[in-house]
């Protein structure tokens, strides 16, 4: 086993060479060439298009693939970070071209926040068809979006639901507003 991620053991620069039931098992199902090419893993992929390999016989889990293949060549994932495919290719597991990353940094690098906002602005309008106009929107905390006219519906219920609490939230707001 090597230390470094950077490059290959000294000499190895192809699969590794099966040696064990489960590597047997493992290698037998991983297509690939040199350390510098994507191993494609050609058996089982979940929908999200990542490999996953059952560990322990029978009753085992399955893990993902390119995990195993990490632990095999390089070593353990370090605790509190996951694997970041380089290669941006989900099915590779060659263990060259994943790095150990924290998950903000892997979700930064990946496509993922940049195609959901991408389709949050594409949506025009509410849920209940109110459009997303600049006098009708609203921003939380965390900077998603929400309609000012599917607010004021909303106190409204729950005012008419219980008029005398809905008075005494106003005379607080009225009173914390004063005091500001």
């Amino acid at each position: 086993m090597t230390t470094s991620t950077e490059t290959p053991a000294a000499g190895m620069t192809r699969l590794p060479a099966a040696g064990t039931t489960r590597g047997d098992r493992f290698w037998s199902k991983v297509a690939g060439g040199d350390y510098t090419s994507c191993w494609e893993w050609t058996a089982y992929r979940c929908a999200n298009g990542y490999g996953r390999f059952s560990v322990g016989g029978r009753q085992g889990r399955m893990e993902g693939a390119h995990r195993v293949a990490y632990e095999q060549l390089i070593g353990d994932i370090p605790e509190g970070l996951e694997l970041d495919h380089l290669c941006r290719n989900r099915a590779c597991v060659n263990p060259w071209h994943l790095e150990p990353v924290t998950h903000a940094v892997n979700s930064r690098r990946s496509d993922a926040g940049r195609v959901n906002a991408a389709r949050q602005r594409a949506i025009t309008e509410c849920p209940q068809g109110h459009e997303y106009s600049p006098e009708n929107t609203a921003y939380r905390r965390d900077g998603r979006r929400r309609c000012k006219e599917c607010d004021r519906a909303s106190s409204r219920q729950r005012y008419l639901a219980d008029p005398e609490k809905g008075r005494e939230i106003a005379r607080r707001y009225r009173a914390r507003k004063a005091a500001a």
